[in-house]
């Protein structure tokens, strides 16, 4: 690593270093291309932060950051440039081992940072807010702590935050689905508490929160927003209540997953409106009531998971799953006549049974397309 005190003998480097033509970076460095010259104050400013940051790199297993030697940040493994300005770095899969340093900030081009499967600790930075253009962060797989940094909302044109395999911990700020995000990706923390009502405002495609200490209820706003939601993850939280009846509302969904948690009372009706659901899981739950044809009879459903919850039969629409090649798993419930279920005298007294959840009470009195204009409407 290069002390510290060589980071301010620079300026006369730089504007000897700068130069402009065609190619690569040199020595496995990130990808170039210069179509011009870039103002040399801003190449003296990413050589300060990204010899600032290896500075503050502990161990480096792999190698990566030996090319990090001299003022041509666009030669740099990992690091990748567009008209000699750094607009990319990803160091996935380096093992590496540090922190993150406030001069990263000084990366005002930079559109990607991308440190998946590192060894990163500590928190983020305050001044990470000053990448303006940043539009992808994935900090997964690292040891990153504290408190949800509420920092990276801050950053405005984010679109793609992964804070997936962290030590994250908290309550996840109301703030985070009012974003412009299109992937939220927060599971495998310790997040903690509700998950906040606005939920339901999030525009993001892909949804993650799974593997956390999440409890209460699904927020009842969910699905009454946006409609481009493709993948939600609740599982393996401490969530309870009722799956809210606006998730009908997602009529893009692709994946609902909301098993090993302790959900209560029966399936909405109006999951019968995810004309493109492929994957519903909601085992290892409570759920109890007959499993209706309206969700078996879903044309694009690849794989249905209702194991271990006090269901107490299903429909002859069900029965014909396996015929679909849909993988159907009905296992641990409390349906007579069926192999694999619950011993009776744990079917005699279902979880919930004074739970009342809002229900449709007729499915042809509606239109998917019209349904449940906002849910207000909805509560008794």
């Amino acid at each position: 690593m290069q002390e510290k005190s060589k980071l301010f003998l620079l300026p006369l480097l730089f504007l000897l270093a700068v130069h402009v033509g065609a190619g690569g970076g040199g020595g496995g460095g990130g990808r170039t291309i210069r179509n011009g010259w870039s103002n040399p104050s801003t190449l003296n400013n990413t050589y300060i932060a990204l010899q600032a940051w290896k500075s503050a790199i502990k161990d480096d297993p792999k190698g990566l950051l030996n090319s990090w030697v001299g003022s041509n940040v666009c030669d740099y493994k990992g690091v990748f440039c567009q008209d000699s300005s750094v607009t990319g770095i990803d160091l996935n899969h380096g093992g590496l081992e540090g922190i993150l340093v406030k001069e990263l900030s000084l990366l005002k081009d930079i559109t990607l940072l991308h440190l998946n499967s590192n060894k990163f600790t500590g928190t983020i930075p305050d001044s990470l807010k000053d990448l303006f253009a940043l539009t992808e962060l994935d900090l997964s797989n690292n040891q990153f702590s504290g408190p949800f940094p509420t920092v990276i909302l801050q950053i405005p044109n984010l679109v793609y935050l992964d804070l997936r395999f962290n030590l994250f911990s908290g309550p996840i700020p109301e703030l985070v689905f009012t974003k412009n995000l299109d992937a939220i990706l927060l599971n495998n923390n310790n997040f903690e508490g509700q998950i906040p009502q606005s939920l339901g405002n999030s525009p993001a495609s892909v949804i993650n929160l799974a593997n956390n200490k999440l409890t209460g209820d699904i927020p009842i706003s969910f699905g009454y927003s946006s409609t481009g939601l493709k993948e939600i993850l609740f599982l393996n939280n401490q969530l309870s209540g009722c799956i809210p009846q606006g998730i009908g509302m997602w009529s893009d969904l692709q994946v609902f997953d909301a098993s090993f948690n302790s959900l209560m009372g029966h399936i909405p009706d109006s999951i019968s409106c995810l004309e493109d659901i492929e994957v519903l899981n909601v085992a290892h739950n409570e759920l109890s009531g007959e499993l209706p044809d309206l969700v078996c009879e879903l044309k694009s459903l690849m794989n249905l998971s209702v194991a271990y919850n006090f269901f107490s039969g299903f429909s002859q629409e069900c029965g014909k799953l396996y015929g679909r090649n849909v993988g159907f798993d009905f296992a641990l419930n409390c349906i007579p006549g069926r192999e694999m279920q619950r011993p009776e005298p744990e079917c005699d007294m279902i979880p919930g049974g004074s739970l009342s959840c809002l229900r449709i009470p007729s499915m042809k009195s509606f239109s998917c397309g019209a349904m449940l204009r906002s849910p207000n409407s909805l509560i008794p």
